[in-house]
């Protein structure tokens, strides 16, 4: 009975003063000595499969530093554009590295790290098409991969578009290169590897959707893990290690880019 009594009287003193325990991500991590990260295999060059059927890419090797640098073990779990919040929600992983833009909608269900990689989103097609803005897509169907954010900013600039939502952006390339859609929304960076893949398909720009610098995604409240992901992004800037991911897997330097 006295236990009993404690117990409450702690729990009531706790919730009078606001010191709750808390779960902390960074330090579960570290005790445990498994990071679980969140990539893509259907965004070459960021994620995918290569002759071995093994992973590779931009997010993939930048995944494996991060583990590295924490001195833990990787687990690494593929998602999609659509599912990779849904599984920082439910905490089926601690991080999402997977090309993923900031938008304030998003910022409501997690956490950004400052940018680690510099991109733009933009729509694509056959030189044929006369297609220079949004509002000149008329009755093209764009592929697209749901719930990423060219789908959502494309949505919003051209609520009348007729888009093709996919499962994944691999699906969406499929889909145009396939005929299935005239125009196709994506990431710049990976249409280098679409033409090698595809040498008698157009990938034409028609118009930018805008800038969209890769964070890395963490739980709202996980205030420790992304301070420490903040400070691993600057480490590995200045070290010139992100320099050089930019030059191996997207054939670039890297640029300045914004700031939280």
């Amino acid at each position: 009975m006295k236990r009993l009594m404690a117990g409450l009287l702690a729990l009531s003193f706790a919730a009078f003063t606001g010191t709750v325990a808390k779960a902390d991500a960074f330090e579960d991590i570290l005790k445990k000595g498994v990071v679980r990260i969140a990539t893509p295999l259907d965004v070459p060059p960021f994620g995918s499969l290569n002759e071995k059927r093994e992973p590779e890419g931009f997010d993939i090797e930048f995944a494996g530093m991060v583990a590295k640098a924490l001195g833990v073990k990787l687990e690494m779990q593929q998602v999609t554009g659509a599912n990779r919040i849904p599984f920082l929600i439910t905490n089926k992983v601690d991080i999402v590295i997977s090309v993923m833009g900031l938008t304030p909608e998003r910022a409501k269900q997690v956490m950004f790290t400052s940018p680690y990689a510099d991109t733009q989103l933009a729509v694509f097609g056959p030189k044929s098409a006369n297609v220079k803005s949004p509002d000149q897509i008329g009755k093209l169907k764009v592929a697209a991969a749901k719930g990423t954010t060219q789908e959502l900013a494309l949505s919003a600039m051209a609520p009348k578009a007729d888009i093709m939502r996919t499962e994944d952006d691999a699906t969406a390339a499929a889909a145009y290169v396939t005929g299935q859609a005239e125009l196709f929304a994506t990431n710049s960076l990976i249409i280098p590897d679409l033409v090698k893949r595809n040498p008698g398909k157009e990938f034409d720009l028609k118009f930018t959707i805008r800038r969209s610098p890769a964070h890395m995604g963490v739980r709202i409240g996980e205030h420790n893990l992304v301070r420490w992901l903040d400070e691993f992004i600057f480490f590995n800037k200045m070290n010139g290690e992100l320099d050089r991911l930019h030059q191996k897997w997207l054939g670039m330097k890297l640029q300045d880019m914004p700031s939280l």
